[in-house]
């Protein structure tokens, strides 16, 4: 019986080491918090002084470069290049490290060098590359702490390209890893890989009801089935499938079709062995094998033999070139149905010269098929797509330059704003999709700002909450979003009901105001106001803490903000408004979990921040759930010392998940709540934070912890303040 000590051994199997976390194993209702400690310095192995981005500063780059270009052609005996080139299998690993990212939180991606954890490592879609990774240790070993795995995966990726002669867009080092799995992310509610794709949508036939956030079609792949919908061959369906999936991934259709046709001009896919005799992935094999999974027994350290995805077949005559050989074959040749020899669905010419066919990608004697996905096809039959590789084909060197540029998005798109690319290959382009900023000025006197603030006669909750709503934004995921840039002013979020669209334009037309009179930036000025009115508030109950202020924040102009992209970040749930635009599966505290999490915030700065933004009288709407106090306005400890009141007692009412605190004595209700208020009494670990609170020798405490976190989501976006 798992966790039973049995046989005389000392060791509790399957306990501390068990991948599902006891707590919810035992109670599958409780509020986990592991999400918001997971990438904690304690996992760290660096040491406490380490500062990455200086690090980086100092890496050789263009010596980096010219090892990752030579180990490309450097074939090892186990685990032999195609045609003597890694270029096709890097850019895989490259592109699969980046895919796996998605726009509706942000999550995923190749900016920590997840792919290298579990569950990436072993996906499906994934197999093998745990190969390449260890065909790049000679240089991550060589360059150390400066050259990031995250950072050396896309290098490679890029060098290859380069190696094969495309002109590459630019590179921007800069990504730090990460030193576990990512237990935050929600890779789908499927308990088998390649599941059917049906659980990920409300309709199949209409690819736009996949569930969010996800945008793969099966648990375990990084964008759609190569084999069709459900492994059945229909370009003309899949085509509608790769359309969501690349537009969850930030993609547009000429980027889509740039991609699909570019990332198959080199390379190969691999099918060479029977499926039924390939080894468990890294995370199921044994420890002799050291994390390599998939073994092939029937390799014979022949490229032609390795396994992937079971698809077999380059896609090109000259599979190690970038040139325009893929369109040559989709567009020049009938394509019929066919399987590969691991019996994988795919696509094969009709009547092609045996002369037209590419090598071998071991013996140089032989030629072989290529072969097209069903995605490839889809390219051909979908008229959008078709027409877009029209205008690739008339002119190749526009294809050269879009896929280039799309390829950079693709690899860049969750490092955040530019000011995080490190390096000599950044190109001085702003891009749409960085959601670029102009440098604020910080030459005001912050000093007059604030006077003129506190004379406004804006009321410090309104101060408060606008510079909340303007920070909350902020994804750790991607880097986007925040204060900075001040685009809360701007649509979409100006009309966002999360912001009180009407309560939010009176205060911006006073700070507007200000802003031009002083030189300060608007984004500046709403901070501010913030730190203006919470310091007014601390005043009043009775305590002397000053708030930090960095200026320097500049404001985003709506010429260059993709209203379309940051639809996303609209907050559909903020439990520390105690707001819900409806009601959702998950109950308000998971929302505000995850929230949380996405700020960058631990459970006991979420404590702090929920118990101050309640009696702050912040709500929502105005809302009086939560606001345990007869002082609202002053920032007290009352949420925590009135919630553990044992002289209350707690009861649901009614249907919309409302509850009412009572006087335990009389029976007289007090104040009312969500079970995102109540969550702090509930959960073991948010009542240990609240009982620090709670506490009568804790009281400045609480002020200087608020303080400390608001400092901190305020401060979210500025990478310039950070080391």
């Amino acid at each position: 019986m798992e966790g039973e000590i049995g046989g005389g051994c000392p060791f509790a199997h399957g306990g501390n080491t068990s991948t599902e976390k006891p707590v919810t194993k035992w109670w599958p209702n409780a509020l986990n918090l592991d999400i918001l400690h997971q990438h904690g310095a304690r996992t760290s192995p660096m040491d406490v002084d380490y500062n990455h981005r200086e690090a980086v500063k100092a890496l050789d780059h263009e010596a980096v470069k010219a090892d990752v270009k030579a180990l490309l052609t450097e074939s090892q005996s186990w685990w032999p290049a195609d045609w003597g080139h890694y270029g096709g299998l890097m850019i895989r690993l490259a592109w699969h490290s980046a895919g796996s990212y998605r726009m509706g939180d942000g999550r995923g991606g190749a900016g920590s060098g997840n792919i290298r954890f579990a569950p990436l490592n072993s996906w499906p879609d994934n197999a093998s590359l745990d190969k390449a990774r260890r065909l790049l240790w000679p240089a991550k070993k060589k360059y150390g702490n400066a050259l990031s795995w995250a950072d050396l995966i896309i290098l490679a990726g890029n060098m290859s390209y380069e190696s094969m002669g495309l002109k590459t867009f630019g590179f921007g080092f800069g990504r730090q890893d990460i030193w576990g799995p990512e237990t935050d992310i929600n890779w789908g509610a499927e308990d088998e890989w390649l599941a059917d794709s049906a659980n990920r949508y409300e309709d199949l036939d209409d690819a736009s009801t996949m569930y969010n956030p996800l945008a793969s079609v099966h648990m375990g792949l990084i964008y759609v089935n190569p084999e069709g919908v459900n492994g059945v061959l229909d370009p003309a369906r899949t085509a509608k499938h790769v359309r969501e999936t690349f537009a969850r991934m930030a993609m547009n259709d000429e980027e889509t079709a740039a991609l699909t046709c570019g990332g198959h001009t080199v390379g190969k896919a691999h099918g060479g062995g029977d499926h039924a005799n390939i080894g468990s992935e890294p995370e199921a094999t044994e420890v002799q094998a050291q994390g390599l999974g998939w073994a092939n027994p029937g390799q014979s350290a022949k490229a032609a033999d390795a396994f992937t995805s079971g698809i077999e077949g380059a896609w090109t005559y000259n599979p190690t070139q970038w040139d325009m050989g893929y369109f040559d074959y989709l567009f020049n040749y009938e394509w019929e149905k066919t399987k590969s020899r691991a019996g994988a669905n795919q696509w094969k010419p009709v009547d092609m010269p045996e002369e037209a066919k590419p090598i071998d990608a071991s013996d140089p004697s032989i030629r072989r098929d290529p072969m097209m996905t069903d995605a490839d096809m889809a390219m051909k039959v979908d008229p959008i797509y078709n027409e877009i590789c029209q205008k690739f084909m008339a002119d190749p060197d526009y294809f050269a330059d879009t896929f280039a540029r799309a390829w950079f998005k693709l690899t860049h798109r969750d490092m955040g704003p530019k000011s995080n690319y490190l390096g000599p290959d950044v190109p001085a382009e702003d891009l749409i999709w960085q959601d670029p900023v102009p440098a604020g000025s910080t030459g005001y006197s912050v000093d007059a700002v604030k006077a003129k603030i506190a004379d406004s006669g804006l009321a410090a909750a309104d101060m408060i909450a606008t510079a909340w709503d303007s920070a909350r934004t902020y994804r750790g995921s991607d880097k986007r979003g925040g204060a900075n840039g001040a685009r809360i002013r701007l649509a979409p979020q100006k009309d966002w009901e999360a912001n009180e669209p009407q309560r939010l334009a009176k205060v911006l037309k006073v700070l507007e105001s200000i802003a031009a009179d002083t030189g300060a930036s608007v984004a500046d000025v709403i901070v501010l106001a913030g730190n203006v009115g919470l310091e007014q508030s601390i005043k009043a109950a009775g305590h002397s803490v000053p708030v930090p202020f960095s200026p320097g924040r500049g404001d985003a102009k709506a010429e260059l903000t993709d209203a379309d992209s940051f639809s996303v970040l609209e907050p559909l749930a903020d439990g520390f408004r105690n707001f819900q635009k409806e009601k959702y599966v998950v109950g308000p505290e998971e929302l505000m979990l995850d929230r949380a999490q996405l700020m960058g915030i631990t459970g006991a700065e979420m404590t702090v921040l929920v118990g101050g933004m309640r009696v702050l009288g912040t709500n929502h709407g105005g809302s009086e759930h939560g606001v345990f106090t007869d002082r609202v306005g002053q920032l007290t400890s009352d949420f925590f010392v009135n919630l553990t009141d044992m002289n209350n007692s707690w009861h649901p009412v009614g249907s919309d998940g409302s509850y009412e605190i009572r006087d335990r004595s009389s029976g007289k209700v007090k104040w009312t709540a969500t079970s995102a208020d109540l969550v702090f009494g509930s959960n073991s670990i948010l009542r240990a934070y609240a009982e620090v609170y709670a506490q009568d020798d804790n009281a400045e405490k609480f002020v200087r912890d608020f303080v400390a976190a608001w400092t901190k989501v305020m401060n979210a976006d500025r990478f310039d303040l950070q080391a």
